[in-house]
Protein backbone atom coordinates (compact mmCIF):
# COMPACT_ATOMS: atom_id res chain seq x y z
CA UNK A 1 0.00 0.00 0.00
CA UNK A 2 1.12 3.10 -0.58
CA UNK A 3 0.84 6.48 1.44
CA UNK A 4 1.00 9.75 -0.28
CA UNK A 5 1.06 13.40 1.03
CA UNK A 6 -2.40 14.83 2.25
CA UNK A 7 -3.87 17.16 -0.22
CA UNK A 8 -4.31 20.25 1.42
CA UNK A 9 -7.57 22.84 0.60
CA UNK A 10 -6.97 24.49 -2.90
CA UNK A 11 -7.13 28.01 -0.71
CA UNK A 12 -4.99 26.30 2.18
CA UNK A 13 -2.49 25.42 -0.62
CA UNK A 14 -2.61 28.69 -2.56
CA UNK A 15 -1.65 30.82 1.05
CA UNK A 16 0.60 28.83 1.78
CA UNK A 17 2.51 28.50 -1.23
CA UNK A 18 4.08 31.58 -1.23
CA UNK A 19 5.41 31.14 2.25
CA UNK A 20 7.75 27.93 1.18
CA UNK A 21 8.58 29.69 -2.07
CA UNK A 22 10.03 32.47 0.40
CA UNK A 23 11.58 29.96 2.73
CA UNK A 24 13.52 28.29 -0.21
CA UNK A 25 14.53 32.03 -1.79
CA UNK A 26 15.78 32.39 1.53
CA UNK A 27 17.99 29.51 1.73
CA UNK A 28 19.89 30.09 -1.84
CA UNK A 29 20.10 33.88 -1.13
CA UNK A 30 21.65 33.23 2.27
CA UNK A 31 24.05 30.42 0.61
CA UNK A 32 24.90 32.69 -2.12
CA UNK A 33 25.95 35.42 0.87
CA UNK A 34 27.32 32.27 3.44
CA UNK A 35 29.70 31.23 0.21
CA UNK A 36 30.97 34.13 -0.79
CA UNK A 37 33.18 34.77 2.80
CA UNK A 38 36.30 33.70 3.00
CA UNK A 39 37.88 31.09 5.10
CA UNK A 40 36.65 29.89 8.22
CA UNK A 41 33.55 32.56 8.10
CA UNK A 42 32.24 30.69 5.22
CA UNK A 43 31.95 27.16 6.98
CA UNK A 44 30.31 29.17 10.00
CA UNK A 45 27.83 30.90 7.75
CA UNK A 46 27.22 27.72 6.13
CA UNK A 47 26.23 25.91 8.94
CA UNK A 48 23.96 28.83 10.22
CA UNK A 49 22.10 29.23 6.81
CA UNK A 50 21.35 25.65 6.82
CA UNK A 51 20.30 24.89 10.56
CA UNK A 52 17.95 28.45 9.78
CA UNK A 53 16.17 26.94 6.82
CA UNK A 54 14.96 24.24 8.58
CA UNK A 55 14.05 26.33 11.38
CA UNK A 56 12.02 28.17 9.36
CA UNK A 57 10.81 25.56 6.92
CA UNK A 58 8.92 23.74 9.90
CA UNK A 59 7.84 26.88 11.43
CA UNK A 60 6.23 27.85 8.35
CA UNK A 61 4.59 24.44 7.48
CA UNK A 62 3.46 24.97 11.47
CA UNK A 63 1.81 28.76 10.91
CA UNK A 64 0.29 27.29 7.14
CA UNK A 65 -1.56 24.60 8.84
CA UNK A 66 0.42 21.91 6.54
CA UNK A 67 0.56 19.16 9.14
CA UNK A 68 1.83 16.69 6.29
CA UNK A 69 4.31 18.88 5.55
CA UNK A 70 5.76 19.28 8.96
CA UNK A 71 6.18 16.39 9.38
CA UNK A 72 8.16 15.43 6.45
CA UNK A 73 10.48 18.21 7.62
CA UNK A 74 10.78 16.63 11.09
CA UNK A 75 11.64 13.39 9.34
CA UNK A 76 13.91 14.55 6.73
CA UNK A 77 16.18 16.57 9.56
CA UNK A 78 16.49 13.31 11.10
CA UNK A 79 17.54 11.41 8.06
CA UNK A 80 19.73 14.44 6.91
CA UNK A 81 21.13 14.18 10.47
CA UNK A 82 22.16 10.08 9.66
CA UNK A 83 23.44 10.85 6.55
CA UNK A 84 26.91 12.16 8.10
CA UNK A 85 27.29 8.36 7.96
CA UNK A 86 27.53 7.52 4.57
CA UNK A 87 29.55 10.80 3.76
CA UNK A 88 32.16 9.72 6.67
CA UNK A 89 32.33 6.46 4.53
CA UNK A 90 32.94 7.50 1.27
CA UNK A 91 35.42 10.30 2.72
CA UNK A 92 37.68 8.01 5.44
CA UNK A 93 37.37 4.73 4.45
CA UNK A 94 36.44 4.33 0.63
CA UNK A 95 38.22 7.58 -0.12
CA UNK A 96 35.72 8.94 -3.29
CA UNK A 97 34.35 11.70 -1.98
CA UNK A 98 36.54 15.12 -0.24
CA UNK A 99 34.99 17.85 1.69
CA UNK A 100 37.40 21.20 1.76
CA UNK A 101 37.91 22.81 4.73
CA UNK A 102 36.23 26.47 5.15
CA UNK A 103 35.64 26.66 8.32
CA UNK A 104 33.26 25.99 11.35
CA UNK A 105 32.83 22.66 13.10
CA UNK A 106 33.45 19.20 11.38
CA UNK A 107 32.94 15.72 12.34
CA UNK A 108 36.33 13.80 12.98
CA UNK A 109 38.11 16.60 10.96
CA UNK A 110 36.78 15.25 7.97
CA UNK A 111 32.83 16.35 7.20
CA UNK A 112 31.15 19.78 7.68
CA UNK A 113 29.05 20.00 10.66
CA UNK A 114 26.43 21.59 8.14
CA UNK A 115 26.01 18.41 6.09
CA UNK A 116 23.90 17.45 9.18
CA UNK A 117 21.07 19.84 7.74
CA UNK A 118 22.26 19.75 4.15
CA UNK A 119 19.97 17.22 3.21
CA UNK A 120 16.63 18.73 4.39
CA UNK A 121 16.62 20.67 1.08
CA UNK A 122 16.43 18.74 -1.74
CA UNK A 123 14.67 15.70 0.08
CA UNK A 124 12.00 18.24 1.14
CA UNK A 125 11.52 19.43 -2.61
CA UNK A 126 11.59 15.44 -3.97
CA UNK A 127 9.49 14.19 -2.05
CA UNK A 128 6.89 16.85 -1.59
CA UNK A 129 6.43 17.80 -4.81
CA UNK A 130 6.47 14.08 -5.60
CA UNK A 131 3.58 14.38 -3.32
CA UNK A 132 4.86 11.55 -1.19
CA UNK A 133 5.17 8.89 -4.25
CA UNK A 134 8.17 6.77 -3.94
CA UNK A 135 9.14 6.72 -7.77
CA UNK A 136 7.92 10.13 -8.77
CA UNK A 137 10.56 10.98 -5.63
CA UNK A 138 13.05 8.82 -6.62
CA UNK A 139 12.80 10.73 -9.97
CA UNK A 140 13.24 14.36 -8.31
CA UNK A 141 15.53 13.60 -6.51
CA UNK A 142 17.83 12.65 -9.35
CA UNK A 143 16.98 16.04 -11.24
CA UNK A 144 17.60 17.62 -7.64
CA UNK A 145 20.79 16.20 -6.90
CA UNK A 146 22.18 15.91 -10.34
CA UNK A 147 22.18 19.36 -10.10
CA UNK A 148 24.12 19.82 -6.82
CA UNK A 149 26.25 17.48 -7.58
CA UNK A 150 27.41 19.66 -10.77
CA UNK A 151 27.61 22.87 -8.40
CA UNK A 152 29.33 21.88 -5.38
CA UNK A 153 32.72 21.66 -6.63
CA UNK A 154 32.76 25.14 -8.09
CA UNK A 155 31.03 26.43 -4.53
CA UNK A 156 33.91 24.43 -2.42
CA UNK A 157 31.03 22.56 -0.60
CA UNK A 158 32.36 19.00 -1.68
CA UNK A 159 34.17 17.19 -4.16
CA UNK A 160 34.77 13.61 -5.95
CA UNK A 161 37.87 11.76 -5.03
CA UNK A 162 39.65 9.16 -5.99
CA UNK A 163 39.84 6.77 -8.73
CA UNK A 164 36.00 6.98 -10.19
CA UNK A 165 34.34 7.26 -13.46
CA UNK A 166 33.09 11.32 -13.75
CA UNK A 167 31.15 13.13 -16.01
CA UNK A 168 30.86 17.07 -16.23
CA UNK A 169 33.17 16.55 -12.72
CA UNK A 170 30.64 14.55 -11.49
CA UNK A 171 31.27 10.71 -10.09
CA UNK A 172 28.57 8.31 -11.91
CA UNK A 173 28.23 6.19 -9.03
CA UNK A 174 26.70 8.33 -6.79
CA UNK A 175 23.85 9.52 -9.04
CA UNK A 176 21.56 6.19 -9.41
CA UNK A 177 22.50 5.73 -5.62
CA UNK A 178 20.87 9.23 -4.98
CA UNK A 179 18.00 8.38 -7.32
CA UNK A 180 17.51 4.91 -5.08
CA UNK A 181 17.91 7.81 -2.09
CA UNK A 182 14.50 9.93 -3.09
CA UNK A 183 12.57 6.70 -3.70
CA UNK A 184 13.87 4.79 0.21
CA UNK A 185 13.15 8.06 2.05
CA UNK A 186 9.37 8.81 0.40
CA UNK A 187 8.75 4.89 1.11
CA UNK A 188 9.82 5.30 4.81
CA UNK A 189 8.52 8.54 5.24
CA UNK A 190 5.07 6.62 4.09
CA UNK A 191 5.78 3.03 6.16
CA UNK A 192 6.34 5.68 9.62
CA UNK A 193 4.15 9.04 9.23
CA UNK A 194 2.35 9.55 12.52
CA UNK A 195 4.84 6.62 14.54
CA UNK A 196 6.25 7.13 17.78
CA UNK A 197 9.73 9.18 17.40
CA UNK A 198 12.01 5.67 18.54
CA UNK A 199 10.18 4.22 15.13
CA UNK A 200 10.95 7.58 13.04
CA UNK A 201 14.25 8.09 14.63
CA UNK A 202 15.18 4.08 13.47
CA UNK A 203 13.22 4.62 10.04
CA UNK A 204 15.29 7.70 9.72
CA UNK A 205 18.64 5.57 10.53
CA UNK A 206 17.23 2.78 7.77
CA UNK A 207 17.44 5.09 5.13
CA UNK A 208 20.79 6.72 5.40
CA UNK A 209 21.94 2.52 5.59
CA UNK A 210 20.06 1.54 3.11
CA UNK A 211 22.02 4.68 0.59
CA UNK A 212 25.54 4.08 2.41
CA UNK A 213 24.56 0.04 0.32
CA UNK A 214 23.48 1.56 -2.49
CA UNK A 215 26.97 3.95 -3.17
CA UNK A 216 28.87 0.98 -1.93
CA UNK A 217 27.48 -1.32 -4.33
CA UNK A 218 27.22 1.25 -7.47
CA UNK A 219 30.79 2.58 -7.07
CA UNK A 220 31.47 -1.69 -6.99
CA UNK A 221 29.84 -1.83 -10.10
CA UNK A 222 30.56 1.37 -11.88
CA UNK A 223 33.91 2.23 -11.16
CA UNK A 224 35.87 -1.17 -9.82
CA UNK A 225 34.16 -4.67 -11.54
CA UNK A 226 36.07 -6.15 -14.41
CA UNK A 227 33.05 -7.21 -15.69
CA UNK A 228 35.08 -10.54 -17.28
CA UNK A 229 34.70 -14.04 -16.99
CA UNK A 230 37.83 -15.88 -16.26
CA UNK A 231 38.70 -19.69 -16.27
Amino acid sequence: MTTTLAPAPARASRAGLAPLVAVHAGLFAGGAVALSLDAPAQGWGVLLVVVGYVVALAAVCRATGRADLLALTGFLALVSLFQLLPDWVLADLVGTLRFPDTGGPRVDDVIPLAMAAMWVAPLFLAVALAGGRPGRAALLAGLVFLGAEVLAPSLGLWEPAGETHRVLGVALYVLPAEVALGWATATAFAAVRGRPLPARVAAALAVATFYLGALVLCHFLIDVAGWRLVA
